[in-house]
This record gives structure tokens, sequence and C-alpha cells, in this order.
């Protein structure tokens, strides 16, 4: 194709043969198709997906007006973006302007993009919904021709992917031929993906490719397994392990899952190398915008060499200098390790390595369950979310904000859209309804009243100015924990606590944030006011939501691998696999095993799902519910990604009352409804929707709402709808969230259908196994009272079962029921 040329000019002169899969992309878009783009990352799926618009802009120079946006998840993509693509402008002087716009956008930038808009637009999802949101949309999305979504699969499944969605279905409303690409390094339903990103009248062109990129993943193994593991007790006990691992030299990014971990690995390996402190660094997404950009930048030019970082770092910033990466404990997500380590030689050809550090002995065969998953190429599915009504109420004010909202046009270009195509006439009425005249709740207060028809043009517009520019400062669906600045008495800033850590503080107190030790000072206007100390301190914050589960092709792929031979590992690995086959049974992926054992505490019950914490949680209240309701008790809970626990009384046989309607999921829903506080949980939800649809306001600029406010306000809400409407759409949508996403309902009701298959092992165990003792030290952890540490008491235990297991010997009942 002629209109190529340049481009394949521009690869000529920098040395470069386009790979087949580029060229393909290129091609596939110029002949008018919409897609996904599945190559790894680092591989050059960048230039796949800009180029060939760039070839048809070029040849098209008289053509003036925005014709491309490039969305990406994260702000700092846009910056490294911006300069990569203007590479090849500056190199063949190319007529073409490229530009960003995020939230950290001049005014006056944005008010001259709107006046001299540039050929592609590098932009968030939230910032693409600001400018719909303005009087001349229209006007200006007239000429725009395409839209690529980057990083696809960390948005799709999310809130933000249906804000997306929504955004798309009005833009192509303007222009009916517009063409969308997705880009995803790592997701397994490619299918589904492709046809969320071009909408459902369109048939997605998926390319897949790769530039031969390889994967290293090495484990760094103690000198012995433990046969007794408890989580978290192997990760500190490898540091120095590591920091010997480690090449100062050489250009390292050690991910931790938590922004906790990030701040305790970061302390542990500066002070057994304290001489790395000016080239070592510690990035999560709590410390200020200013202090993280500035590390990425380090890192880029190679000055820093070893930075501790959560998932703040997962996502394409193209850190070229980085040749290795470290995972501190199991990423729970195979997608997730593929991502992390492709941080690594992020190039074309590039040889991605990446070393695993165990937090615990199981986690040594999670790494083999990855490695099988990623041969077997399982990667875990991103599902689009279902009616999020909140999103919708966001999306219909823009609308009204920026060309208008017309319902018959909306409920059109909905039924293109994945997330929203179910919707029936009547929610739609019902948004409609709760948007004009605050719904059948809230119709007597004038604030809820928030749209207008203007009868000329048929049309929704809000009802004042002030309403329209609250809308646009409450634009987003990221939902964060209420937080607390914290900066030095002199105020320059360091990062942001969550309110609940700093409540707890007294003036004095001494904590470590951001790699360096805190005095607080004093609390004042939201802020946290501290001075530098040299002071110990064990004291880190802690925040909610960052510890994940283990996916379901994980979980899946570890059941597996428990019963392989692991060559080159199963020496190592025999005294902890042994000791679990020596006292119980090990399970495989027809057996599920059941332990009981008494101790002074009470009868326990340990039953192995492997289906992570969440399906767990719900597991372990619902079969508290089934038992209770044969032989009535309370129980204490204990789980983890392997399983969970359930204590009751001194003699409650559990074995006894257990039949196969455990495994039932017929009255799922409110069965579930009755074993929890699910209005408790369904109301906590309810304070993101609220924020979200726009009914309660999050505060200005500079002096946002604290916590105690915003809970107040929603709380309050929650109430009057649960009371005076029980049918509200927000009230549902907040049961709904806890169930689909705190408890993965839908997953537990597929792991009771598998495990009701499955041939039960009952184990009477008289000391607890390799597989039951981390939950018992779960048990230990959340109850220890006693003036004894936490870590002294658990070797005291482990030692006194080590023995009484080598006394006793093989000596337990193990039966079949069925």
């Amino acid at each position: 194709m002629n209109e190529l040329e340049p481009i394949f000019k521009f690869f000529k002169n920098r040395g470069w043969k386009p790979f087949p899969f580029q060229e393909e992309a290129w091609k596939a878009f110029l002949e008018g198709e919409s897609g996904l783009l599945h190559i790894p990352t680092g591989s050059g799926k960048t230039y796949a997906a800009v180029m060939g618009p760039m070839a048809r802009f070029l040849a098209q120079p008289g053509k003036k007006g925005l014709k491309a946006l490039y969305l990406t998840p994260l702000r700092a993509l846009t910056r490294d973006l911006e300069l990569a693509l203007n590479e090849p402008i500056k190199q063949e002087n190319w007529s073409f302007k490229i530009a960003s716009r995020t939230g950290d956008t001049s005014y006056s930038q944005k008010k001259s993009q709107f006046n001299n808009p540039p050929d592609l637009l590098l932009t968030t999802p939230e910032s693409l919904a600001v400018m719909i949101s303005q009087p001349e949309a229209e006007e200006i999305f007239s000429q725009l021709q395409v839209v690529i979504l980057d990083e696809w699969h960390e948005l799709m499944a999310s809130k933000r992917g249906s804000l997306c969605e929504l955004s798309l279905s009005y833009l192509r409303t303007v222009n009916p031929e517009l063409q969308t690409w997705a880009l995803s390094a790592s997701i397994g339903n490619l299918q589904e993906a492709a046809q969320v990103a071009v909408g459902r009248s369109q048939e997605p062109r998926i390319i897949s490719g790769s530039s031969d990129r390889n994967l290293a993943l090495d484990c760094l193994l103690p000198e012995k397994i433990d046969r007794f593991p408890w989580t978290g007790h192997l990760g500190l006990v490898l540091r120095e392990s590591l920091v010997e691992e480690l090449d100062p030299e050489v250009s390292t990014l050690i991910f931790t899952n938590t922004r906790s971990q990030a701040e305790r690995w970061y302390e542990n390996i500066l002070t057994l190398r304290p001489e790395m402190e000016p080239v070592m660094a510690l990035h999560h997404s709590s410390l200020d915008r200013e202090e993280r950009e500035a590390i990425e930048e380090g890192v880029k030019e190679g000055s820093l060499k070893w930075v501790v970082c959560t998932s703040s770092l997962d996502l394409g910033v193209d850190f070229q200098p980085v040749e290795r990466v470290v995972q501190i404990g199991s990423p729970k997500m195979i997608a997730r390790m593929i991502q992390r380590a492709g941080r690594s030689a992020h190039r074309p050809g590039g040889k991605s390595r990446l070393l695993f550090v165990p937090t615990n002995s199981w986690e040594i065969l999670e790494l083999e369950a990855v490695k099988k998953a990623i041969k077997e190429k399982h990667i875990e599915s991103r599902k689009p979310l279902k009616k999020p009504i909140d999103v919708l109420l966001q999306h219909m004010m823009t609308l009204a904000c920026g060309p208008g909202l017309r319902m018959d046009e909306l409920s059109l270009a909905l039924k293109e859209t994945y997330s929203f195509n179910e919707i029936t006439h009547e929610e739609l009425q019902w948004c409609r309804r709760f948007l004009t005249s605050g719904g059948e709740t809230l119709k007597a207060y004038p604030q809820f009243r928030k749209l207008e028809m203007d009868e000329e043009t048929g049309k929704y517009r809000p009802a004042d100015a002030r309403i329209a520019k609250l809308h646009r400062m409450s634009i987003g669906t990221i939902a964060s924990r209420e937080s607390v600045q914290v900066s030095y008495t002199n105020r320059s800033k360091i990062g942001s606590v969550e309110e609940s850590f700093i409540s707890k503080l007294r003036k004095g107190d001494i904590f470590r944030f951001g790699g360096k030790k805190l005095e607080f000072v004093m609390l004042k206007d939201m802020t946290a006011y501290v001075r530098a100390s040299k002071m110990p301190t064990n004291a880190i914050p802690s925040w909610d939501g960052g510890r994940f589960p283990i996916s379901e092709t994980l979980g899946e792929a570890f059941r597996e691998v428990l019963n392989e031979k692991h060559p080159g590992l199963d020496k190592f690995l025999s005294p902890l696999l042994q000791t679990q086959r020596k006292m119980s049974v090990l399970p495989s992926p027809d057996v599920l095993l059941m332990e009981t054992w008494a101790s002074k505490q009470g009868s326990h019950l340990f039953v192995y799902p492997f289906e992570g914490r969440s399906v767990h949680e719900g597991l372990a209240q619902l079969w508290g519910y089934r038992f209770a309701r044969r032989e009535p008790t309370t129980f204490q809970f204990s789980l983890n990604d392997y399983g969970f626990e359930m204590i009751g009384p001194e003699g409650y046989d559990f074995k006894k009352l257990f039949d196969a309607d455990f495994f039932s999921d017929d009255q799922l829903v409110e069965e579930i409804g009755q074993s929890l506080q699910i209005g408790q949980l369904s109301q906590r939800q309810f304070r993101e929707i609220a924020k979200i649809a726009g009914l309660v306001f999050t505060g200005y600029p500079g002096s946002p709402k604290t916590g105690r406010q915003m809970q107040i306000s929603s709380s309050l809400l929650y109430e009057v709808f649960r009371k005076h409407e029980p049918n509200n759409l927000l009230i549902r949508q907040s049961f709904d969230e806890v169930l689909a996403n705190s408890l993965e309902s839908g997953r537990m009701r597929k792991t009771l259908q598998r495990l009701s298959q499955m041939e039960i092992r009952w184990v009477q165990l008289e000391s607890p196994s390799p597989l039951s003792f981390p939950l018992v030290v779960e048990t230990i952890a959340t109850s220890n009272m006693s003036n004894e540490t936490f870590e002294n008491k658990i070797a005291r235990l482990k030692k006194s079962w080590e023995k009484q297991n080598t006394k006793s010997g093989r000596d337990h009942e193990s039966s079949p029921s069925r």
C-alpha cells in the first residue's frame, strides 16, 4: 500500500524491519477494520497500533481536527507515549501533531487543544469523559476516525471499562464509521475482549504476534524447606539471600503485592545494603505524584538501580534499562506474573528475567503452577461488568452537560455495548426520573433535580451552571479510601495514607512511610504534618484492598501440580509433601480433603477447595450457616487461598452433620444473605456507588470532605432508600457488587458444583498438617492476647506439634464417603 511508504521509510532509517504482525495491523486499519492486538509486552504493539492511522493521516495533509484518540489507564503512560510517538515525527519531519491531556494538563493547554486540536490525543478514560461533557463535544469529535485502547485487559473488567464503553457508544453516534483497536498483552478471552472493545455490531479482527520474547522464571529457594509453613514467614528469612542475588549494576524492579510489603522490604534491603541508598527507591501509588515521576525518570535514565514497587509499575511505562524483575510472594494471577516479568528487557527480542521469592513453602509450588499454565497458554479471562447503574447515571449527566441527553439516542447506543445491552426500558426510565426529579424518594429536595428538558431541542440539560461544574469535577470511577495528605511541617508533600491509620496516632508517635521515619506532629485540614525522625519504629500504614486472592485459573493449575513430578525440585519438596501425605492426604483434582482436629480451643474443620480467599470466605460463612441449622452454635473462621478453617465448640461433630446438601447452590444468594451481615457490606459498597452516581460530592480541589462526612452522607441516603424505596437500582447494585466482587458468588457457585463431583477424604488429625498449619496460625494471629510474641508462640507450638507428629507416626482415619 502506497500509504505505508512513510512508515517503511522511518523503519528503514532506524535500521529496523517491521514484524509481520505490525504490517498486518497497519493494513487491517487502512482497510477499515477494527479489532484487538494481542502482543507480548515490549514487542512493538504501540507502533503496530499507531502507524496505520499515522499513514492515513499523512496521506490527508489538509484535513484538520482531532482524528485519533489513544486511551491509557495511567497518566504516566501518556508522557512516555508522547515522547515515543514524537520520535518518528521529528526524525522524518512529518506534519503531524501529538498532544496529551490528563488531569495534570494545565487549563491553558486544554483550551489550546480545543482551539487548535492535535491529530492524535493521548488521554485517559476520565479525561475523555470530561471532554464529552463540554458544550463543544460534537465539534471536537466530528473528525475522529479511530480510538486506540491501551492495556485493555486492565480496563475492561472494571467500572473504568464500562465508562470507556459508554464514551465509545457516544463517539460512534458522532461517527458511525469509527474504528476501534484494543491492545492487550495478557488476556484469556480474546474474542470477547475484542468484541467488547469494538461494539456489538462490528466483527473484530484479532491479530496475535510475537517477536520471540523469552521468559525466564527462577525461584530463590531456602537452604531447606519448612514442613510447616505459614504466610509471610519465609520471605524475610530470604532477604539476605535476595540481596546476594541482586547486582548493584543491574537495573532491577522488586515487586511486592501490597504497599505495606513494599515499605517493609525497602527498609530491610536498605538495612542490609546501606551503600545502595543513593541508587535505590520506593515506589507505590500512595506516594506523592512528583516523587513517583522523579523515580520513574531515574529508572529510565539508569541513575536508579533497585526500585521496590507495587502494581504502580505494572503497566506499560517503558523502562528499557531494567534487566531484571523480582517478585516477592505469589502474584496470585498468571497474567500479573507475565506482565511484571515483561517490565524487564522491555524491547523487541529481549529476554525477560524474573526471580521469584516465595513467602511460604507452598508458594514454591504456586510458581510451578504458573509455569504450567504459561506453557499450556492458560491465562485469566476478564469479564465486562453488567449494568453498573452508577456509571450510567454519571454518563447521562456527562451527555447532558455536553451535547445534550436524548433518551431515544441513548437507548439505541446502549444496545451496542456489552455492559448495558440488557438494560430494560423501565430501568432506563428510572435513571431518567432519578436525575430529573430525585426519583421516588428524593423528589422533595431541589439539589437532586439535576436535569431539565429543553423543549426546543428535546434534550435534557443541567438545571443550572453550578450542577454542570460540580459534575465535571466529579467525573471518574476510581474508588479510593478516604485519605489524609502527609506533609512535612514546611508543607512539602510526601504522599497520602488512609484516614483510619492517622486517626490512631498521637503527637510524637513515629511511623515509617515512603521509606522514611516520620514523627507525627498534628492533623489539620485533612493533612497530617510530620517531621523527620531517627527513632526506631515498626509502625507502617496499612491500606485496605491490597490483598489479591488466587485466580480461578491459577487455583486450577495449583491443584494439578500438587501431585505431579517437578524435575529438579522433587527432592527439595519431599519433606513438605511427604509430611502432608504422612499426616493426612495430599489433595488431587479429584479428591476433596476435609481434615478435623480437636484442640483446647474446640473442634476444627479444615477444607481445601484451592479457590482463593474471597470464595473461601463465602463458603465458610455458607457452611457455617448450614451446620448451625443442623446443630445450632457459633463458629470462628480463618481462611487463606488454599482453604478455610471452621472452629466449633468442643465435641462438635462436623463429619456426622455433613451431607451432600452442603454442595447445593439452589438457594445460594438467599443463604449468603442469611449467613453474612450482607446489609453492612452492602452499605459500605454503597459509599463508592454514591460517589460515582453523583449523589455525594467529594469536595472541591484542595478541600476534600473528610471520610466521616462522606460516610454520614452516604449512610443516610442508604437508609432512606432501603426503608422507602427498597427496589432502588443503586441499592440493588450495592448488593450485587458485594456478591460478585467481595464474595465472588458466581465462582462460588461453580466451586460448589465442582466439589459435589469429587471424592471426599475425611482425615482426623492428631496435630495440624502442613496444609492446615497456616490456617491455625491465622487464627492465633487474630486472637493472640498473651504477652508472648506472635513469632515465639508459633515457634513453640510448631516444635510441640512436630515432636508429637514424630512420635505418633502415621495413624489417621482415611475413608472415602462416596
